[in-house]
């Protein structure tokens, strides 16, 4: 394990001769979340533009508050 640490490629563990688990530096982990966060937010932003704008009268705003 100290040699896939060293060189930063994921140690993948088997189980029935197939893999079950990886096994990743902190680093790249935290990397891998980082970019997987950004996609979903670009997804949902695509959502987002692709529904048309609502607008509320500042009027009407202040009047429910």
């Amino acid at each position: 394990m100290s040699m896939a640490k060293t060189k930063n490629i994921p140690g993948i563990i088997y189980r029935n001769g197939k893999p079950s688990a990886v096994v990743l530096d902190i680093e790249d982990y935290k990397e891998l979340l980082e970019k997987l966060e950004d996609i979903e937010d670009l997804k949902m932003l695509s959502e987002m533009r692709s529904e048309p704008l609502e607008f509320t009268k500042l009027e009407d705003y202040l009047g429910e508050r």
